[in-house]
């Protein structure tokens, strides 16, 4: 029987980032600008004005504090809003290979491997900067990768889904190492004057290498015991930009080609479906709860982690069983259950098990247990 292991992770981190103070005035700065605008409409009643963001407001909703970006001089202009990225020639790194690479490289690293003796790259994320050539093939070619890779979009469960790819590719037999990155510019898909979403989202990259546990030499080994996948039709999470957007005649500036979500909607029907498939995956994996040592789960919002652990648990966890690192990296997508197994997997003995759990829009939400060898 293959066994598949976990053998390196890598993180890229942008050196810009933004506190909630900052994005705070800048929204605000923004604010006041639009109600001077409209100050006859208000005065009449045809137009609400809009209405302040605040730190105590942010934090109190999410538990984020602050978040990492490629570009903080756009995002804190109140005139523009949001990310400026210049355009790259055909000819240069696209920005997501240029992330991918430095991620990559840590986790090959970590592995003990060698580019060349990878034979599957996936990249696997929310939002790809372009519909073809595949970033993933880029990623091969500037790594030196053998094989083949390919892209993958779960939106915020895209690194769990690639993982039960690659392991399922490597369990097989049609290769024998795989990696995993995921490459989140979640800054550009973030509409930054809404008040209840414009703090949630930071960029981040993630690497997972992956191997048959018959060649692998990395000093720290996760065996994945299993994976399981879940997804269920909603229109409570939705971003509506695509190919079609210019034949629709529809405005591709519109606020429905952006992050778009229901919050209240989305805690209630995600938290319940997230700990029954964790509960019924480790079931089917004669474990229990009581056999979690960590929990690795997507760092979307505070109070939904704290209620999903809570349901899988049976009480409340402490930091060290579902650590938290939202408050500074904020909502990264896919990267954040792999963010914190990269951060916070240090303390596991031998024969520790955990949980990596991603959920997002679909709803799509993943599970893969783990157990340090």
């Amino acid at each position: 029987m293959t066994h598949v292991v976990i053998t390196g992770t890598g993180l890229y981190t942008p050196e810009h980032a933004i506190d909630n103070a900052a994005l705070v005035a800048a929204f605000n700065a923004w604010v006041d600008a639009e109600n001077d605008q409209h100050s006859e409409a208000i005065a009449r009643g045809e137009r609400e004005p809009l209405a302040y963001s605040s730190s105590e407001f942010i934090e109190k909703a999410s538990g984020i504090k602050s978040r990492y970006v490629l570009d903080a001089s756009g995002i804190l202009d109140p005139q523009r809003m949001r990310p400026k990225l210049p355009q790259r020639h055909n000819d240069e790194p696209s920005i997501q290979c240029e992330m991918a690479t430095v991620a990559a490289h840590q986790a090959l690293a970590a592995a003990q491997v060698d580019a060349a003796d990878i034979e599957l790259v996936i990249v696997a994320c929310s939002n790809l900067e372009r519909a073809y050539p595949a970033v993933a093939v880029e990623v091969q070619q500037t790594l030196g990768t053998r094989g083949y890779g390919f892209d993958m979009n779960v939106a915020c469960s895209s690194a769990t889904f690639a993982l039960e790819t690659a392991a399922n590719a490597i369990a097989s037999g049609s290769v024998k190492r795989a990696l995993v990155v995921n490459p989140e510019i979640c800054s550009a898909h973030l509409n930054f004057r809404d008040r209840d979403s414009h703090f949630i989202f930071g960029d981040a990259c993630t690497a997972v290498v992956l191997e048959n546990s018959a060649v692998a030499v990395a000093d720290e080994q996760f065996e994945i015991l299993g994976t399981r996948l879940i997804t269920k039709f909603s229109n409570a999470i939705r971003n509506n930009a695509g190919f079609l957007n210019r034949v629709t005649d529809s405005d591709s500036l519109a606020l429905d080609k952006l992050f778009v979500q229901e919050g209240r909607r989305v805690f209630k029907e995600v938290c319940p479906m997230v700990a029954k498939l964790i509960t019924d995956h480790l079931a089917s994996l004669e474990l229990t709860s009581r056999d979690l040592k960590r929990m690795w789960l997507h760092q979307a919002n505070q109070h939904m982690n704290d209620l999903i652990a809570r349901k899988v648990l049976g009480y409340d966890p402490s930091e060290g069983q579902a650590p938290i690192i939202l408050d500074r990296y904020a909502n990264t997508s896919s990267a954040g259950s792999i963010i914190a197994f990269h951060l916070h997997r240090e303390q596991l003995a031998r024969g520790d098990i955990g949980v990596i759990c991603s959920f997002g829009a679909g709803y799509s939400a993943g599970s893969v247990v783990v157990r340090r060898r």
